[in-house]
């Protein structure tokens, strides 16, 4: 869950603004102290800020520009100024987008999610690979591929493979495997862990990686960092 900074000391404008953000699974702080913006950034670590330009104390001109002195965080300022000259103005101190007052909502729900992607896009890609025995496991794209070849899995066979390369070189138990499993709503029994996992030994012995995962009896499974 994305964590936005709301800086809007109109309070009726903050609660519906934060209710429909909420909707779409962000989750917003806001900030108590005009006079301690900072403190309250440094505290959330917000992944995106939103910010208004007229507040008390100083403006969000003058956040802005300490914002930018710590951090690169997405800034995107909401404010009922329409002179270019704030426009201007907040793209120079580093600001990714400009929404004037009054606002369709569908508007600032898409520039947040464009930016977001645009911004947390890299560090998404390298999440969804994955390296173990000198293969690579794409688990947006449920495969694994090495030198022999390119095998599909199937949703359950991927996320049980996950949870043991997590683990890789120690046992990770039956019941760890059917918690995890059930925790994701993926609703497996002990019969259908023996069943997916022998197809999984399956399809990667196809690619020579079938001895890579080796059974405890009694105990579990273990992935192994390399085969012998």
């Amino acid at each position: 869950m994305f964590k936005l900074l709301l800086i809007e000391d109109d309070q009726s404008l903050f609660t519906e603004i934060r209710e429909r953000l909420n909707q779409w699974s962000y989750h917003v702080y806001g900030v108590d102290h005009f006079d301690q913006v900072m403190s309250t950034f440094t505290n959330v670590k917000p992944d995106l800020v939103i910010i208004d330009i007229q507040l008390p104390k100083y403006d969000g001109f003058h956040w802005c520009r300490m914002i930018r002195e710590h951090s690169n965080v997405p800034i995107i300022f909401l404010s009922s100024r329409d002179h270019p000259t704030d426009m201007v103005m907040s793209m120079q101190l580093g600001a990714d987008d400009f929404i004037q007052k009054p606002f369709h909502f569908e508007v600032l729900i898409a520039k947040i999610q464009a930016i977001l992607r645009r911004v947390y896009h890299y560090t998404s890609d390298q999440a969804v690979l994955k390296t173990w025995c000198n293969a690579t496991i794409d688990m947006e794209r449920s495969t694994i591929t090495n030198e022999h070849g390119t095998v599909d899995l199937s949703k359950n066979e991927l996320f049980i493979l996950k949870q043991l390369i997590e683990h890789k070189n120690k046992i990770v138990s039956r019941e760890q495997l059917i918690s995890s499993l059930w925790e994701d709503e993926r609703f497996i029994s002990d019969n259908t862990l023996t069943v997916n996992v022998n197809r999984l030994r399956k399809r990667l012995d196809s690619i020579g990686l079938g001895d890579a995962i080796e059974t405890k009896v009694g105990q579990g499974y273990i992935a192994k960092d390399e085969i012998q």
